[in-house]
């Protein structure tokens, strides 16, 4: 089955319905808005892509007739991006421009009468009037020092959460000895003590606050979790956001999830739990009591019910996630009594489905749970009926795009949602009965300058004679008679999907922009095909996803129009380069590692998420929880509560296999000219590991080039660094697999 890109297949589809201008206010100092850049001879750029807009967070109005959204645009010079606020009609007519002042605003949300806005500016509080498709002068309604990142409303718009920090336990010189006012250092007797790319020097809190009372300060608001001695994270570091807690349909009542371990307990488990927190009485009562992941409650609308996504298994974060639905019951108010509610039931209600849930929003009647889902290579739209568990899909399963859970739903049925695919970032688009239509254009005028590219969905026969999925883009204006070179993606978590997911680091539409046949094989480990495909990797990382590479490698290089083949990946991804330059006997011509594990062994003892390394590494089979110990065990394998199946110390089968086939120690057998790149700022997987690798190429005589980023993480995130990292990717590719 082929497809075309942007410009054959989907233009009309996609992009033919914003006529109409922008409104918009006179630009302050500081404006970013879309780029005017022209494409030359068809081809997308690095600098073409970093120009896109990147819309997201819509809302709709409380009246059904508006969709508020963000836009951010980049500027390569001055090196930022900056994000403005519009509104449409739910065609997509109407498009008003609502901010122009050069100063970034997140998280808006209308008003419950939609006659103003809420949003976030500078770490505070605002709210602005709307009227006439304009914003009035904005009201400051919070001072809270150390700032706010994220909130929500109650329903009747009374009260509001918001998430800021507290003091963690990592200490400073000060602390003990303030006299030494300009010594820097970290202090800390226990695990945990940095996480993704900061030094946890402070916790995530949640606190609630009247509206209209005067200034938000933390003086007059309440910590949900008790007070800043109270070491846990509400929501979860390092991505949690206000989506962890939700209000109570009557705003009596807050649902969150949170992880109440610290340290070592905490490091070594992904056990989170939902809990529910009365306002009038500060009392908490637990919903859950499982030993995995609990996350992202939501209330039906009678309250009557409360939906999340959960997982099984405590230390295994690509568990499957269950769409999970507790019946309460609440007490009589009364003397004694504060009518809090208690679980009556819980039920999983894709308990029969074979994939992984996220994104639940109730349906108005509270009878219904639409989620979204990764399904053989797809992410679409599902919805499961909260009696029945019966699971109906809304979007077509044959349409090549990546939905996410609708944020509106109209009277008739329609589902408003963002979607995106490999060839267009997101947009906003309208769903009803099967049938797709956009509503929003926001890149239209750069990507309509595109030249189309041919994708197509194949299925590669794996060593154990399994169909994997595998999609293969072709360069713009395609030949069968000339010779192109490929790149084939190792990807990383290592669970994770390739699918028509849009990424600014990974764009496979740039990469086939650039002359190159690009291949993306969905190895064991992926997780839209069912558990016991995503499972297999853990505890085999050397095994058949790695034989599932080579298969599509050789798949795509006996192609008569292929020549010279690369083989590009991140994270696991990288990984799996630093392992496949030691066995690949030349199926590869060139590599590229970003921020790959290169020692496995130093890699379980340096990074932050210790739960990740101690499951995969041992496997499924192997991998067991102690409550409650705290110190080694006798057999030599437990601390802190976990027995370490996957650690270098185990003498589990899985993990010995594991530890001996780590890269490093197979670096004699490396030929492949190879590019390690890594971020300073990345604590997942140190830097450390780039430079190990990079250094053990040039000891074995590998033609090799190490690029570090100072100021980044695991991903390129600041425009410049990120426009040198997509140069530097093209020029070494080119270097090896085009002259």
């Amino acid at each position: 089955m082929n497809k075309i890109g942007y410009m054959a297949a989907s233009a009309a589809l996609m992009f033919g319905i914003m006529g109409c201008n922008v409104q918009k206010e006179e630009a302050g100092a500081g404006y970013i808005g879309p780029s005017d850049i022209k494409v030359e001879d068809g081809r997308m750029t690095p600098e073409v892509m970093l120009s896109l807009g990147r819309l997201s967070d819509p809302q709709l109005s409380p009246d059904g007739e508006k969709i508020l959204y963000g836009v951010s645009y980049t500027s390569i010079a001055e090196n930022r991006s900056c994000r403005n606020l519009f509104t449409c009609n739910l065609d997509g007519t109407g498009k008003n421009q609502l901010t122009t002042d050069g100063k970034s605003i997140n998280a808006a949300k209308w008003a419950k009468d939609g006659h103003s806005i809420y949003f976030l500016q500078g770490g505070q509080l605002y709210n602005a009037v709307y009227a006439e498709g304009k914003l009035g002068e904005r009201t400051k309604l919070s001072d809270v020092a150390e700032g706010i990142s994220d909130y929500a409303l109650s329903p009747d718009n009374s009260q509001v959460y918001y998430v800021s920090t507290v003091p963690s336990a990592v200490k400073s010189p000060k602390d003990s000895d303030p006299g030494l006012d300009k010594a820097q250092a970290y202090v800390t007797e226990d695990l945990m003590y940095r996480h993704w790319d900061h030094w946890v020097t402070e916790l995530p809190h949640t606190f609630v606050a009247v509206l209209g009372n005067g200034t938000i300060t933390k003086d007059n608001s309440i910590d949900i979790l008790g007070g800043p001695d109270v070491l846990y994270e509400l929501p979860l570091e390092p991505y949690g956001g206000a989506e962890q807690l939700c209000w109570s349909p009557d705003g009596r009542y807050i649902a969150y999830s949170c992880k109440k371990l610290t340290g070592k307990q905490y490091a070594f488990s992904t056990n989170t739990d939902i809990f529910i927190y009365c306002i009038l009485t500060g009392e908490t009562t637990r919903v859950t009591n499982g030993g995995g992941y609990d996350t992202d409650p939501v209330w039906s609308p009678d309250g009557s019910r409360l939906a999340w996504i959960s997982m099984e298994r405590d230390g295994y974060e690509a568990d499957k996630t269950r769409l999970m639905v507790a019946d309460l019951e609440y007490e009589a108010e009364g003397e004694g009594q504060t009518g809090n509610p208690a679980v009556k039931a819980i039920r999983d209600l894709t308990a029969d489905f074979n994939y992984n849930a996220a994104g639940a929003v109730w349906t108005s009647d509270g009878k219904s749970v639409y989620f979204n889902s990764l399904v053989e290579g797809l992410q679409g739209i599902f919805m499961v009926d909260a009696e029945s568990a019966e699971i109906e899909r809304l979007t077509p399963p044959d349409a090549w795009f990546d939905f996410n859970s609708p944020f509106g739903v109209l009277e008739d049925g329609t589902l408003l949602a963002s979607y995106c695919s490999m060839d267009f970032p997101n947009e906003l688009v309208a769903v009803k009965d099967m049938k797709i239509t956009a509503i929003t254009d926001e890149n239209g005028h750069i990507l309509g300058q595109l030249k189309g590219h041919k994708t197509e969905k194949r299925y590669v026969k794996t060593v154990d004679g399994k169909d994997m999925l595998t999609w293969v883009l072709f360069p713009p204006e395609f030949d069968a008679a000339k010779q192109y070179p490929a790149i084939e993606i190792f990807l990383g978590g290592p669970q994770g999907t390739l699918s028509q997911g849009w990424s600014y680091r990974w764009n496979y539409n740039l990469m086939c922009n650039q002359g190159y046949i690009v291949v993306l094989p969905n190895r064991r480990g992926t997780t839209a095909f069912g558990q016991e495909w995503c499972e297999q990797i853990s505890g085999d990382y050397i095994g058949l996803n790695m034989q599932d590479y080579i298969a599509a490698g050789k798949m795509i290089k006996a192609e008569p129009y292929v020549g010279k083949l690369a083989g590009c990946g991140a994270s696991y991804g990288g990984f799996s380069v630093y392992y496949m330059a030691g066995i690949h006997e030349n199926l590869y011509d060139c590599f590229i590692a970003h921020a790959g594990i290169f020692d496995e062994t130093y890699m379980y003892y340096e990074t932050e998420e210790m739960w990740f390394p101690n499951f995969d590494n041992g496997g499924l089979s192997e991998y067991s929880y102690t409550e409650g110990q705290m110190g080694p065990a006798g057999d030599g394998v437990t601390f802190g509560g976990m027995q370490q199946a996957g650690s270098p110390w185990s003498s589990a089968a899985k993990a010995r296999r594991h530890y001996s086939n780590s890269p490093a120690l197979n670096v004699t057998k490396w030929h492949t000219p190879i590019l390690c790149i890594h971020g300073m700022m990345d604590y997942r997987i140190p830097y450390d590991q780039g430079m190990a690798a990079f250094n053990a190429a040039q000891m074995m005589g590998v033609p090799s080039k190490l690029i570090v980023f100072p100021e980044e993480n695991h991903w390129i995130l600041q425009p410049q660094n990120a426009l040198f990292w997509h140069r530097s990717y093209f020029e070494w590719l080119d270097r090896w697999c085009k002259e």
